[in-house]
């Protein structure tokens, strides 16, 4: 690391994390702008919804690569090749005039910028911090990335209203120029690796694992056949490719990916936790977004400021985590978030009805947004904890890539959950309200069309008051069914937080003490 740059200087945390929050962003704040783009470029919404796929799908798949390519080329400058990339992708998705060009410009440009640009970002920070400003710095980093996905509808919503969709990617295009022009602030690592050390084969292999992994993920609600396929056939290539960099590793060929890191506890439970955590709220996000938008039929404004709350519990939380870890210890504030979070979940399990307001359901979220707050501010820092300097590059790109791989899975198992819970409703619903019906599966099928087709609470027929029973039951047990999902995965890393540990962590602060 370059001695010109002072680990007191924060400026290089703040133009990482200007990265890596338009990074978050970018996979949200455009659901909410999909009708606009689809009248703009004269397309369909399937289209677009294939195209933000792809974009998270080319982010997740290039990311091992990513990492290995840190030792080769360097953290900074594979980091500012990413913004560069980055940069020309939002700067062709705000001026495209075709699908073709949003394409190459969002999904291809932008994912591919994301995928070098994310393991980077995290391995600049715990290469220029240290001890407790480095757990500070790792608390900021995370923080921001889940906020960045947590107002992407509330920002979504204001360029696309008042403005225009492309606005969204202009205002991403000024923030890379600023990185860029201030990149000198960045501190300069030396590259460890060579050329002749890239595993070409490795790349390949786990590029087509990752794609088959994430495209079944991806299509979880549109063909559950193909998807669980899809997943089986990437898990399978990836065990194949797990097998491959041992022998690699054995005949003494540097690896892509150095599977014996994982031997090491901490960074194996952090990266499950880091996936879970991230599906959770992604998938919550998804959830609570769709029954505001479609149930209470709010704009894209009113909907990202009734989510307001859990961000500002996230960010609340996450800041005070690394001061309160100076006292307490990493996995039992993690653990302690993990009760807060549940405590969040069953709050808003009984909030979901037809005339819920926003209000009403702002308490549940805030508590749910300070609990995600102390697990995700913490997690990678406990993650990397016992990692040697050596190792950082590897260790940070199997986390981010635990990360990415929650925020796909997440709207596409949540969505699963919520046609589930749909289905379960609307049978208690038919046995409450039709109990002539119960167990007459032609008429339950007829209930969930129609329930598919309303759209919004407003197209319900007031006058039915048996169909707005039948609705508010769906609503309620789908609905309470997600929170209760959420509630269990906070439950299990919950469980997860005691097999990590603080030890390491601990003693250079304990040095620093001594007279």
């Amino acid at each position: 690391m370059s001695e010109t740059i002072k680990e007191h200087s924060w400026i290089p945390l703040i133009l990482v994390c200007f990265a890596t929050f338009i990074i978050a962003l970018d996979t949200t704040f455009m659901n909410v702008s999909i009708s606009s783009v689809v009248a703009d470029l004269n397309t369909d919404v399937s289209t677009i919804q294939t195209i933000s796929s792809f974009y998270t799908l080319i982010t997740a798949s290039f990311m091992l690569l990513s990492t290995k390519l840190q030792d080769i080329v360097g953290k900074k400058k594979l980091f500012l090749i990413g913004a560069v990339i980055y940069g020309v992708g939002t700067l062709t998705a705000a001026l495209s005039s075709s699908v073709l060009m949003l394409f190459v410009g969002w999904a291809l440009l932008e994912g591919l910028g994301g995928a070098l640009m994310t393991p980077t970002a995290v391995s600049i920070i715990s290469g220029t911090y240290h001890g407790d400003k480095r757990t500070l710095a790792l608390a900021i980093e995370s923080a921001l990335v889940a906020i960045a996905a947590a107002i992407g509808p509330l920002f979504g919503g204001v360029v696309t209203t008042y403005f225009t969709w492309r606005l969204g990617f202009a205002v991403e295009f000024i923030i890379v120029l600023v990185v860029l022009a201030l990149s000198g602030k960045i501190p300069y690592f030396e590259a460890t690796g060579s050329k002749s050390e890239l595993d070409i084969t490795g790349a390949i292999v786990s590029f087509v694992g990752l794609v088959l992994f994430v495209i079944g993920i991806l299509m979880l609600t549109d063909d559950t056949t193909f998807s669980i396929a899809a997943m089986v056939a990437g898990l399978i290539v990836l065990a194949v490719f797990a097998l491959f960099e041992i022998k690699r590793k054995r005949k003494g060929n540097v690896p892509l990916l150095d599977v014996e890191l994982l031997k090491d506890r901490n960074l194996r439970v952090g990266t499950i936790l880091r996936l879970m955590v991230n599906l959770a709220m992604g998938g919550t996000l998804f959830a609570v977004s769709v029954y505001l938008q479609s149930v209470l039929a709010l704009s894209a404004f009113n909907t990202g400021l009734t989510l307001l709350p859990m961000t500002l519990g996230l960010l609340l939380f996450a800041l005070a985590a690394p001061k309160l870890s100076a006292k307490l210890n990493h996995k039992i504030l993690m653990s302690v978030g993990c009760i807060i979070s549940i405590i969040g979940c069953l709050i808003l399990s009984q909030q979901f009805t037809m005339d819920t307001t926003m209000l009403e359901l702002m308490p549940g979220l805030f508590i749910l947004g300070a609990g995600l707050g102390f697990v995700m501010a913490l997690g990678v820092d406990i993650a990397l904890s016992n990692i040697p300097e050596e190792g950082q590059n590897n260790a940070s790109g199997i986390v981010t890539t635990g990360q990415t791989l929650g925020q796909s899975m997440g709207t596409a198992i949540i969505g699963v959950i919520l046609i589930l819970g749909v289905i379960g409703g609307i049978s208690d619903a038919v046995d409450t309200y039709v109990p002539e019906h119960s167990g007459d599966q032609t008429f339950e099928h007829g209930v969930y069309d129609y329930f598919q087709s309303i759209g919004s609470i407003n197209e319900v027929n007031a006058e039915n008051s048996t169909v707005q029973n039948v609705v508010n039951v769906i609503i309620k047990d789908s609905m309470q069914f997600v929170m209760y999902v959420t509630a269990a995965l906070m439950a299990i890393i919950f469980v997860l937080t005691f097999r990590l540990t603080d030890k390491e962590i601990k003693k250079p602060d304990k040095k620093f003490k001594k007279p």
